[in-house]
C-alpha cells in the first residue's frame, strides 16, 4: 500500500457514571422501561428507519432486540438483562428497570462504590433469605392439585402486555388453553427423570382469539390435501400406523457443486440415477409397512405419487420446528440418508386424521401416548397474534419454572413494597457485628439500605401511568392504587379496595401511607405482617423464580457499573 494511516490510539473514559451523555442514556431507557411496565404500560413502535416492519410491543424481549444501544454502560445492562429473559422467559422489564434504580439511587450517595457493593449484596441476602422463608408474606405455595393458582399465574402474565389486545372474555379462555396445553404436556407415567413434553404453536391469523383451541398430538399442515375424501394410511399388524421421518431432502437434487466434484459416466444421468434411488427407498418403506412419511424438505413428485398409490401418506416441507417434537411423539428416529434405511428408525402413531380449521386443512397426528399437544392460536392481526405468541410461550415456561419449583411471588408492586417495608424493618435492628463485619458505620448501612429500598419501591412506582396515587401499608407492606382524580375524603379505605396483587382488602385499618419513595420514609417497628388467607378470586401473580434471579441480576449488574473506573474503546 502506498498510504498507510497511522493507528490511533484507544480512548480512555475515565468515571463514565459522571459524563452527561451517560447519565441521559440511562435516563431514557429507563424511561422507555418504565413507560411500559404492567398491563397499563404504553406500546411502542420500533422500526429501523429505512424500511422494513414495524413492530409494536410492550416486551421487555423485543424492546431490547430492537433498541440500538451505543453506550457502554448500557450495553452491559442490556446484555445481562437478556440474558435473564433467555433462561427465564420472564420479568425481563422489572429486571432492567430496577437495575436502572439502583445505579441511580446508589451512585447519588456520598459512599465509596466498594462500600456500596458490599452493603447492597448484604441487603440482598437479607431478600433471599426471607423470599425463601415460610414466613414471607409475598410468597405463596402453588399446589399443583389445585388449578386456581396456576390460572391466576396464566391470568397475570396474559394480561400484563396490553399489544395482545385482549378483553376479559378473551384473557379467561387463552388462560384455560394454555393451562390445559401445559397439563397435556405432563407425562402420564412418571419415571425418575420425567422430562416435560412441548406445546406446538399454529397461527392462525385474521380470526377471533375465543375460536382458539388446543388439541393432544401434532398438527401439520398440509394444503394439498382435500377435505372430505377418506384418508386410506396403511397399519400394521397391531393396528398401528408406521411412520418414518426424513431430515434430508427428497427432491430429487441432492448432489451440489458445493459439495465438490463428481465423475459420471458417459450416458449417466445424475436425476435419473437420484431418482432410482428414491423409489428404492419408497419400495423399502412399502415393504416395512410404513403408512405415512414425513419429510422435513421436498419430496419429489413422483415418489409422492408412488407412496400414495401404495396406501402411504406423504408430507413433505414441514419444517424443522416439527421434527423434535414429532420424533418424540413417535419414538421415530430422523433419517438423514436416502442411501440407508434401519427398522429402528421408525416409529408409531395410533391414528391419523384430516382437520380443517379457518380454511386450513391439517394432518392430526395422535400418538398412543403424548406429551406433545398443538396450540391453534388465534388473532385479530399480525402484529397483536406475535405479542400473543411469545406470552403464550412465556406462560409455557413460567409453568415449568413453577413445577420445578411450586411457588409464586405476589404481584401488582406488592413483593416490592413489602420487601421494602421488610429492609427498613431489618436493617434499623441490625447488631453493631455486622457493620464491623461489612467495614463500614451504621450511617453507610442505613443510606445504602434506604437507596436499595428506595430503588425497589420505583418498580411498583412504574405500574402507575395514569396519575394514580401510590400507598402502602403500616401492616402488610403492600401496594395501593388511589384512582386519579379521586375526592378527598377523610379515610384512604373509602377510595382503596383491593391492593396491587388483590390479596387484601379494605374492610380493616392498615394505617395507609403514600409511597413517596423519597429518603426519610417512615421506619416500621415490626416485621410486615403475613396475610391471614391466601386464598383470592383473582390474584396477580410473578414467577418465583424468574423474579427471584431478576433480583439478583439487577444489583450484580448494577454493582458492576458502579464498580467501573473507566472505559477503554478502540478508535481504529
Amino acid at each position: 500500500m502506498s498510504r498507510l494511516e497511522a493507528k490511533k490510539p484507544p480512548l480512555f473514559i475515565s468515571e463514565p457514571l459522571t459524563r452527561d451523555a451517560v447519565s441521559q442514556s440511562l435516563s431514557l431507557l429507563s424511561g422507555i422501561l418504565k413507560s411500559s411496565y404492567g398491563p397499563a404500560g404504553r406500546l411502542k413502535q420500533l422500526h429501523n428507519g429505512v424500511g422494513g416492519c414495524v413492530c409494536t410491543t410492550s416486551q421487555s424481549s423485543t424492546l431490547l432486540r430492537h433498541l440500538s444501544v451505543s453506550q457502554p454502560v448500557l450495553r452491559v445492562l442490556t446484555a445481562s438483562v437478556r440474558n435473564h429473559v433467555s433462561r427465564f422467559s420472564d420479568c425481563g422489564l422489572f429486571t432492567a428497570i430496577l437495575c436502572c434504580a439502583f445505579i441511580e439511587h446508589f451512585r447519588s450517595l456520598n459512599v465509596a462504590p466498594f462500600t456500596v457493593v458490599k452493603i447492597s449484596k448484604h441487603l440482598l441476602s437479607l431478600c433471599m433469605d426471607h423470599l425463601k422463608s415460610e414466613a414471607c408474606g409475598c410468597r405463596v405455595s402453588v399446589d399443583f392439585s389445585n388449578v386456581e393458582t396456576l390460572l391466576c399465574l396464566v391470568r397475570s402474565i396474559l394480561t400484563s402486555k396490553p399489544a395482545c389486545m385482549l378483553n376479559k372474555t378473551e384473557v379467561d379462555h387463552l388462560t384455560t388453553l394454555v393451562l390445559k396445553a401445559f397439563i397435556l404436556t405432563i407425562p402420564c407415567h412418571v419415571e425418575t427423570n420425567a422430562v416435560l413434553g412441548k406445546c406446538v404453536i399454529i397461527p392462525v391469523k385474521g380470526r377471533r382469539v375465543v375460536d382458539s383451541t388446543v388439541v393432544p398430538g401434532l398438527l401439520i399442515e398440509t394444503p394439498e390435501i382435500q377435505l372430505g375424501k377418506p384418508l386410506g394410511v396403511k397399519r400394521t399388524g397391531s393396528n398401528m400406523i408406521k411412520i418414518a421421518l426424513f431430515s434430508v431432502s427428497m427432491s430429487g437434487d441432492g448432489f451440489t457443486r458445493e459439495e465438490g466434484t463428481i465423475t459420471v459416466h458417459h450416458g449417466v444421468s445424475l436425476e435419473v440415477a437420484e431418482l432410482n434411488q428414491l423409489l428404492r427407498v419408497g419400495k423399502q418403506l412399502v415393504k416395512d409397512e410404513v403408512g405415512l412419511v414425513v419429510c422435513q424438505k421436498v419430496m419429489h413428485p413422483c415418489l409422492k405419487q408412488y407412496l400414495k398409490e401404495n396406501g402411504v401418506v406423504a408430507v413433505d416441507r414441514a419444517g424443522l420446528s416439527v421434527m423434535e417434537p414429532l420424533g418424540r411423539m413417535t419414538g421415530s428416529q430422523p433419517i438423514a440418508s436416502i442411501h440407508s434405511l434401519s427398522p429402528g428408525c421408525y416409529g408409531s402413531l395410533k391414528d391419523l386424521c384430516i382437520e380443517s380449521f379457518a380454511s386450513k386443512h391439517f394432518l392430526h397426528l395422535i400418538p398412543e401416548d403424548t406429551v406433545i399437544c398443538s396450540l391453534i392460536l388465534c388473532n385479530r392481526s399480525e402484529t397483536a397474534w406475535d405479542e400473543l405468541k411469545r406470552v403464550c410461550e412465556t406462560a409455557e415456561h413460567v409453568l415449568q419454572l413453577t413445577m420445578k419449583e411450586p411457588l409464586a411471588l405476589l404481584g401488582g408492586g406488592c413483593t416490592e413494597t413489602h420487601l421494602a417495608s421488610y429492609i427498613r424493618y431489618k436493617s434499623s435492628s441490625l447488631p453493631a457485628s455486622t457493620f464491623k463485619d461489612l467495614h463500614c458505620s451504621q450511617t453507610q448501612y442505613q443510606l445504602v439500605a434506604d437507596g436499595f429500598c428506595r430503588s425497589l419501591e420505583s418498580v411498583a412506582r412504574s405500574l402507575s401511568h395514569d396519575g394514580e396515587e401510590i400507598l402502602t401499608d403500616m401492616v402488610y407492606g403492600h401496594c395501593w392504587f388511589v384512582p386519579s382524580g379521586s375526592p378527598c375524603v377523610s379515610k384512604w379505605s373509602d377510595l382503596v379496595s383491593k391492593c396491587g396483587c388483590g390479596m387484601n382488602d379494605n374492610t380493616e385499618d392498615l394505617s395507609w401511607t403514600f409511597l413517596q419513595g423519597q429518603p426519610g420514609s417512615p421506619v416500621r417497628q415490626d416485621c410486615p405482617k403475613e396475610p391471614s388467607a391466601k386464598v383470592a378470586d383473582l390474584l396477580t401473580l410473578d414467577c418465583f423464580a424468574a423474579k427471584c434471579s431478576g433480583l439478583q441480576v439487577a444489583l450484580e449488574t448494577a454493582n458492576l457499573i458502579l464498580d467501573l473506573s473507566y472505559i477503554i474503546e478502540d478508535q481504529n
